[in-house]
This record gives C-alpha cells, sequence and structure tokens, in this order.
C-alpha cells in the first residue's frame, strides 16, 4: 500500500488512538465521556468505544461526504491511520486479468510455503463506491497469513461510474478467470473460494449463488458483515444505524449510486440475497457479523436461511466491534484478534473443503 500524506491530526488521531489502547479499560471509557455502551447484553469494547468518540468530536463526515471523490480520499487516508505495521506474507504481486469491461486489477498475495493452499478471490467493502486494493491491504494480508491461504483481491468496478451490474460483472469474471489460473499462483485448482467484507460480502454471496446455479460453485463462502437485503428494517438498523462508523445515511447514498439508471431495485436478489426464493445447495460458508454494526441482524438471518437450505455454516459474532473493524486492526487489539480469528476459522473451513466433491 503506498502512503498518501497524512494530515498532521489524522497522524496525531494515530498517535493517540495507539497511546489509547494501551490504557485500562476503565480508562478507556472515561476518556470518551460516556458510560460503558451496553446494546442487546453485549457491551462495545472500551477501545472502540473511545475511538467512536473521538471521531465523533471531530464531526466526521458521512462516508460519501461531500461527494464521492472526497469520501473516496478521506477512506483511504483512514486505512493509512489505523493500519497496523504491514503483516508480512510470501509474496505480493499486482497484476491484471481479463474482465468483461475491459482490464481488472488484482493484487495477489501468496503464503509462505503456499504451494497447493487454497484460493480465495476477495471483494472489499465500501458500499459499492469507496474502498479499493489498499484500503484493504492489511485485511488481505491478515487473511493470508493466518488463514494460510492465496488470497486474490479484486479492484472491481465502482458505482456511481459504473452501477449494477458492473461489480458483480467483475466478480464474476474474477471468479472464473481464478478457477482457470489458479494452479498457475501456486494454489489448489479445486479449492478457489469466494469472499469480502460488507459490499464485498454482499458481491460475495450473490456470486456464489450465481454460479452454483451454472454449475461453477466456488469452493466455499467467506461473508464479514454482509450487506444481504436492503429492503428489510431489522432491529440493528434502528440500533446503530446513526453514531457508528457506518450509518443509515450512508447506506442510502450507496444504494442509490450503486443502483442508479440500472431500472433494478433493492428487491432483486442479486442486490438482496436474502431475498432469493433459492438459497439451496450453495457451497459451506464462514458468516462474520459484528454486535455494534447495522447490518448484523441480516447477517444473521442470512447465515439461518442457509442453514434452514442445508448448507454447512460457521457462524462467527465478535460481540464488542462494530462495522468496519477491519481497518482496526493497527489501533485496536481487539479488532486485530477478531481478524486473526477470522483468517484462521476460514482457513480451517477450507482446507477441510474438497470442490471436486458433489454439492
Amino acid at each position: 500500500m503506498s502512503d498518501r500524506p497524512i494530515r498532521f491530526r489524522e497522524h496525531v488521531q494515530r498517535v493517540m488512538a495507539r497511546a489509547f489502547a494501551r490504557l485500562p479499560a476503565r480508562w478507556q471509557v472515561r476518556l470518551s465521556g460516556e458510560p460503558p455502551v451496553v446494546a442487546d447484553g453485549l457491551t462495545l469494547d472500551p477501545h472502540v468505544q473511545l475511538v467512536r468518540s473521538l471521531r465523533r468530536r471531530r464531526g466526521v463526515p458521512g462516508l460519501c461526504e461531500p461527494d464521492v471523490a472526497a469520501g473516496r480520499a478521506r477512506f483511504r487516508r483512514e486505512a493509512i491511520v489505523f493500519r497496523s505495521e504491514v503483516t508480512p506474507v510470501g509474496a505480493v504481486r499486482d497484476f491484471e486479468i481479463p474482465g468483461d469491461g475491459g482490464p481488472l486489477r488484482v493484487r495477489h498475495y501468496a503464503p509462505a510455503k503456499g504451494a497447493g493452499q487454497p484460493l480465495v478471490v476477495y471483494l472489499h467493502g465500501g458500499g459499492f463506491v469507496i474502498g479499493d486494493l489498499d484500503t484493504h491491504d492489511e485485511p488481505c494480508r491478515i487473511l493470508c497469513r493466518h488463514g494460510r491461504v492465496h488470497v486474490l483481491s479484486v479492484d472491481y468496478r465502482r458505482a456511481p461510474e459504473h452501477p449494477f451490474p458492473a461489480a458483480l460483472d467483475d466478480t464474476r469474471a474474477a471468479l472464473r478467470w481464478a478457477r482457470a489460473h489458479a494452479a498457475e499462483l501456486g494454489a489448489d485448482p479445486s479449492r478457489v473460494s469466494v469472499g469480502g467484507d460488507s459490499a464485498g460480502g454482499n458481491l460475495a454471496a450473490v456470486a456464489a449463488r450465481l454460479e452454483t446455479r451454472e454449475g461453477t460453485p466456488p469452493a466455499a463462502q467467506l461473508l464479514i458483515y454482509p450487506a444481504t437485503d436492503s429492503e428489510t428494517r431489522r432491529p440493528s438498523q434502528e440500533a446503530f444505524g446513526a453514531g457508528y462508523f457506518l450509518s443509515q445515511a450512508d447506506r442510502d447514498a450507496f444504494s442509490r449510486f450503486y443502483l442508479q439508471g440500472s431500472g433494478v431495485t433493492g428487491a432483486d436478489p442479486r442486490v438482496s440475497p436474502l431475498l432469493a426464493p433459492d438459497l439451496g445447495g450453495l457451497p459451506p460458508a464462514l458468516v462474520v457479523t459484528a454486535g455494534f454494526d447495522m447490518l448484523r441482524d441480516e447477517g444473521e438471518a442470512y447465515a439461518a436461511v442457509l442453514e434452514a437450505a442445508g448448507t454447512p455454516v460457521r457462524r462467527l459474532l465478535l460481540p464488542g466491534l462494530g462495522h468496519g473493524f477491519l481497518h482496526m486492526t493497527g489501533v485496536t487489539p481487539a479488532a486485530r484478534e477478531g481478524m486473526v480469528r477470522i483468517a484462521r476459522e476460514w482457513g480451517e473451513l477450507v482446507d477441510g473443503v474438497d470442490s471436486r466433491k458433489p454439492m
């Protein structure tokens, strides 16, 4: 990830956040200026509570405000601010692969001693609008190192320049390429999976269903706080739809940009996979949710529907964290522990999967 200049106050914020992480939990809560945040019997991690409080005091704007370009630039800067020292992996290489809309930039992370290991095609989050290979560099490194898997991170086309279905088409193109070229990357061609976080989790879930229906199922699916239903209001949206990293206003803006001019609504199962009528026969899934995330309930609902349809599902709830914790691994110990746990759970899942067996 290439460093972009960060503002002095952002540098100070990073130094403060890392220093505060070493304080006792009770002092972190006290410095946040509010009592421990408790909801649904869960308690927000004290350091997350403090970082949230600092962001609120700064008056951080919405993720697409005042415009998309500013939102993208700010998201990149914050990825730098909150990242850790780069997690070492066996090798990292950027290159291009063919896509339906032109060449697709990808980044391949190879684990040490990675010959014959599984490969996951990874789609970054960011509401289909913000985020890129660099903002998700550290989470992909952790996934590669601690999951002992190859990761192919995809720089899919983003809205509003490229609305639905451009990102989904790119996801499927990347999956096709990965299946055909996994061996060239040193990975196991029989264990090519798909995964992502937030909007990327949405793309992974939708692609897994469509590819399965066409007879080319991925070996497994990694869904980290996925967006699965934009049409149904659930309690977690009401509880955490304002004042946390992802707000309802952010989600509404993302949806407008993603669907504009497409003639498609959020009720389409290619947008809201939870609304698909046929969710049986899908590949095994690891579904990760965060206790203080507005997407928590729809992620858990999707896991439940997959289980009811006979899909093997591993559920992982990280109770004290919120949306976007993947980007806090450098400053919040619980966030890093959570990402490492995801990687290890994923590694265990795909180690036990053989896609050459009939579904």
